[in-house]
């Protein structure tokens, strides 16, 4: 975490980058680097001669002029004497550093496992997924009409997970398998009737996931107790439910039915941890009696990634559904009546009941979970279960092998994972093990775990067998044969029912097969690749090439997140670097970079406050002030902190009411915790008022909470840190270019001020003292020490390739581009929300109810014509029912930006077509739209507008057009005829 001294790390941690920046800083003062580096130039979409037109437009003579225009005076920060963020590097450079960072980490074999494996990931995946920006440019399918190859992915997902549980719905992807056990833990709080506070934990949990329940329980009230359920102890008081690991930590397999029973009959329910592999040998949760199963899929194909980013998975016994958190992908019906794939039930459930949220979960981890049910697709059923059984084997073997040379094994019952009895030898057997290229775990002095994966080779179990001192040529070495049966698992604990029996995992096993499949789903879907994704509040920026080239580097793909610190030194210049560019940037002192989402950032940042005002003894202090406006999330995230929520009114400008704010401070001034407010704000605009907002929270005492989403239009203009912020989470989803990929991944690192740093998140194995629990006390927020830190060396390479001087361009140019497009629309649609000067910040709204009131055309109307035009549609209705939230981003260039706003104006003139009576009010261009290929082709044209207009309404998108692969999908219908599986082949006929 980056601390105030920049340079407090010794010199034999980083002597690479110190002098990097030495020469940097001299190259500034030379002038020898550019203004604007050339990667600059190509992030950001409008050169100056298209930026000459737009403030032409606008009545401004620069960029630079116009936005210190709408941002307020009195917190504008200018260049910065020093910076620790070195001039911007060309992209040859950047690779180049990034291969000594690499080059600094020793990946080894690892065999550490607790829920982390190295896998292979079949090459034909991870070209058409993995490294395809048809699915890593991709946005959350909420317009289902263009997203249908990825949501057939996810209910392929769905399936693939509800089948190996053996339960009835699993969800579209959680975020890692120890955040699905917090809010599996939640969900049988709810589900169930009892009374009790009492959680029970299995012992022989992950020790990550333990640790994440206790910090995590403790702010909502919940009693952990920790019971050894495999010695066949049961708690006997009454409990809400019970938490198994299956297998268990130390590898051991036992029969957890007669537990699961018990909880069941003091009325409580069961969550069972499983290891998705295991079930292809083991029997299923779901027919042991489980109530719902959790964990995650990393090892279907997913790459380590030093912690992430991986799917986590969710599955619940029929009748629990609908407290499912996260997405839910279903089958619906088009227009035509054909079946179509859609979000279900509770998607973004927390944006509709916001308080009275049960999850704060605003996103999956789409793209992997794509990977892991693609992996199962590959294989299929006798696949995955010939895998599981090597595994297995090549753990017995290895097993036998030490057992031989009379070293007991604390379990004889396993699947993939030994724990080997060596009394006082384990730190030896350990560092004998790292010397061959291995990593084990020191479980403690008298005990090392092993853990073998599809990877694992006969020479790699011969090298372990000699770290453990077994000789490595002779009678007794290692041999593997790989052909007999699997023993180590028992009898009475083997799977015999089928699954994965649906024809997609069994109908593209050649590469040829598997490549077409992968492209048709690509091709349902409308992604960066195809056009402008203009949607407010979530900024669709280029994933420029050079920025992903290094997440497939093995040097960091291949990386156990508990590896010890001299393996991965690499990894942690480069997090300590980023930690140390994204404090200066905010305005900040600390920075985390566990959050794996937006929304886990949130709640860190929330429970940092929480931790501080405990610190102090102002254990009363739980009231969040959160405004009207503000999204979904931070309302779901206080009340995960153990908060309660009071809302803030805004006026008729969308500020936020500093009357209303004064009353609510004053009649819960001894409660007040935190002020949540969004800058600039909700609505779009850069509040003149912040100052003295954050001032009165914290003459009551309280901290504030400025919520990062909107950071694209404020960074090089404004910190965070000097708007009077006391902690922050950042999405580098957003501002810092890491890809969306559908949906997710996501990471969502929290930055805050010295004095809440202590409460930033820790973790139990991280790697430095910083980071693990010693000097920040707040406790792990994720799984991984640095949560989804795979993805970090994109963030890394943005922020290295623009350099400030870049980063303020692109934000100026994401804030000329939304002006731009508002002075444009403003005579055909009203823009909501302005500031100073009637200017916007980033992003606009578009007020699209007087066209209802005069037409009758929704803006769901407007959203679905978009489609025929080449568009994803804006941000539907939030903040603002009826409106449509633009923001075009800086990555685009002007002819985008112009084909849209020539789109929107087009729409404008058919809806009142409509009006005026030259269509039906039911049977036009808008409400039919989107128009399908087959709409147009197959069968009489009857409707009174052309095929033309309905396809073609410009003619630029004779050459270029997206086509839409079903029409308006029934929302209601879907959730009325709730499924969500594969739907067999014939529904498609």
């Amino acid at each position: 975490m980056a601390r105030e001294d920049p340079d407090r790390r010794r010199a034999d941690r980083d002597p690479g980058p110190r002098r990097l920046r030495r020469t940097h800083r001299r190259r500034r003062v030379t002038g020898a680097a550019p203004r604007i580096a050339a990667f600059a130039d190509r992030h950001i979409g409008t050169d100056a001669a298209a930026q000459r037109r737009m403030l032409d437009v606008l009545g401004y003579d620069s960029v630079d002029a116009l936005v210190r225009t709408a941002v307020p005076a009195g917190i504008q920060v200018h260049e910065r004497p020093t910076s620790d963020i070195p001039a911007a590097a060309s992209e040859a450079e950047a690779l180049a550093e990034l291969r000594e960072l690499a080059g600094r980490n020793r990946p080894g074999r690892p065999m550490i496992g607790l829920g982390y494996y190295d896998t292979l990931t079949p090459s034909v995946i991870a070209r058409n997924v993995l490294e395809n920006p048809s699915w890593y440019t991709a946005y959350t399918p909420y317009q289902p009409e263009i997203s249908q190859g990825r949501l057939e992915a996810l209910i392929n997902f769905q399936t693939m997970v509800a089948d190996l549980t053996g339960l009835a719905t699993a969800n579209a992807s959680m975020l890692d398998e120890a955040t699905a056990v917090v809010e599996g833990m939640l969900l049988v709080r709810r589900a169930t009737r009892s009374a009790s506070n009492v959680f029970l934990v299995d012992a022989d949990a992950l020790p990550q996931t333990k640790a994440l329940l206790r910090h995590r329980a403790a702010a909502v009230g919940i009693e952990l107790r920790e019971v050894d359920f495999a010695a066949g102890a049961v708690e006997p008081v009454e409990a809400f439910g019970a938490f198994l690991q299956y297998p268990g930590a130390s590898g051991r397999v036992w029969d957890p039915s007669a537990t699961i029973e018990a909880v069941h009959g003091q009325g409580g329910l069961v969550v069972v941890a499983a290891d998705l592999l295991a079930l292809a040998l083991l029997r299923s949760p779901g027919s042991l009696g489980a109530d719902v199963a959790v964990g995650t899929t990393q090892r279907f194909g997913v790459p380590l990634g030093f912690g992430g980013p991986h799917a986590g998975y969710l599955a619940v016994r029929s009748g629990l559904e609908r407290q499912l958190p996260g997405r839910l992908v279903g089958v619906s019906q088009d227009a035509a009546g054909h079946p179509a794939y859609r979000l279900s039930l509770q998607t973004r459930e927390q944006h509709i009941r916001r308080e009275k949220a049960t999850s704060n979960i605003c996103t999956a981890q789409v793209l992997l979970a794509v990977m892991a049910a693609m992996y199962a697709v590959y294989h299929g059923a006798d696949g995955l279960r010939a895998i599981a059984a090597d595994v297995a084997r090549k753990a017995e073997v290895l097993a036998d092998a030490l057992r031989g040379y009379e070293l007991p094994l604390v379990a004889d019952a396993f699947f993939d994972t030994i724990r080997v009895s060596v009394p006082g030898r384990a730190e030896d057997v350990v560092h004998r093990a790292r010397e061959r290229g291995y990593q084990l775990l020191w479980v403690d002095e008298a005990t090392v775990g092993v853990s073998v994966d599809e990877t694992t080779t006969a020479a790699d179990l011969a090298a372990v067998a000699a770290a453990f001192g077994l000789p490595e040529t002779g009678d007794r070495r290692i041999e593997y044969a790989g052909a007999e049966p699997v023993r180590a698992v028992p009898a009475a604990l083997r799977r015999d029912d089928a699954y994965l029996t649906h024809p997609v995992f069994s109908s593209h096993r050649s590469e040829t097969a598997m490549m077409r499949y992968l492209t048709q789903l690509a091709d349902r879907d409308y992604a960066l690749d195809r056009g402008m994704i203009p949607l407010g509040s979530c900024t669709m920026k280029l994933n420029a090439a050079t920025e992903m080239a290094a997440v497939s580097w093995p040097e960091f793909s291949r990386v156990h997140p508990f590896a010890p610190e001299e393996d991965v030194r690499g990894y942690l210049v480069l997090i300590e670097q980023l930690e140390r560019w994204l404090a200066e940037v905010t305005g900040y002192d600390a920075v985390s970079l566990q959050p794996n989402a937006g929304s886990q950032g949130e709640l860190a940042g929330l429970l940092a406050i929480r931790g501080y005002h405990r610190a102090n003894g102002d254990l009363d202090r739980v009231v969040c002030l959160i405004p009207s406006s503000a999204h979904g999330t931070n309302a779901a995230s206080a009340v995960l902190a153990g908060m309660r929520v009071v809302v803030v009114a805004c006026d008729e400008a969308g500020n936020v009411d500093l009357g209303d704010l004064r009353e609510k401070i004053a009649a819960h001034a001894d409660e007040l915790a935190a002020l949540m407010i969004t800058y600039p704000s909700t609505h779009g605009v850069y509040e003149h008022d912040v100052l003295e907002i954050t001032q009165a929270v914290h003459d009551a005492g309280g901290q504030v909470y400025v919520d990062g989403a909107n950071l694209n239009a404020l960074l090089g203009y404004a910190r965070f840190g000097d708007l009077g912020g006391d902690v922050s989470h950042l999405n580098l989803h957003k501002t810092f270019a890491i890809p969306h990929g559908g949906g997710g991944p996501g990471v969502g690192p929290v930055a805050a001020k010295a004095h809440l740093a202590p409460h930033l998140p820790s973790h139990p194995f991280s790697q430095r003292a910083d980071h693990a629990g010693g000097v920040f006390d707040g406790g792990p927020i994720s799984a991984a020490p640095h949560g989804s830190a795979g993805i970090l060396p994109i963030s890394w390479a943005y922020v290295r390739m623009m350099g400030t001087e870049g980063l303020r361009d692109a934000t100026a140019a994401a804030v000329l581009g939304a002006n731009y497009i508002a002075a444009r629309l403003r005579d055909h649609f009203p823009v909501l929300y302005a500031g100073e000067g009637g200017l916007v910040a980033h992003e606009c709204i578009l007020d699209l109810r007087p066209l209802r009131e005069k037409t009758g055309i929704t803006v769901d109307d407007v959203a679905k014509r978009l489609v025929d035009y080449g568009f994803h549609a804006p941000t539907m209705s939030f903040p603002v029912a009826g409106t449509l939230m633009v923001e075009p981003t800086e990555s685009e260039d002007i002819g985008e930006l112009d084909r849209f706003v020539e789109a929107m104006i087009a729409i404008h003139a058919e809806a009142h077509a409509v009006a005026a009576g030259e269509w039906p009010a039911d049977d036009n261009p808008l409400t039919n739209a989107p128009h399908t290929a087959e709409s147009v082709v197959a069968g009489e044209w009857t409707h009174p507008y052309s095929r033309e207009v309905a396809v073609y309404p410009v003619r630029s998108l004779v050459r270029t057009k997206y086509w839409p692969p079903v029409r308006r999908i029934d929302q209601a219908y879907g959730d009325r005829n709730l499924v969500c599986a594969c739907p067999p082949p014939e529904a498609f006929a």
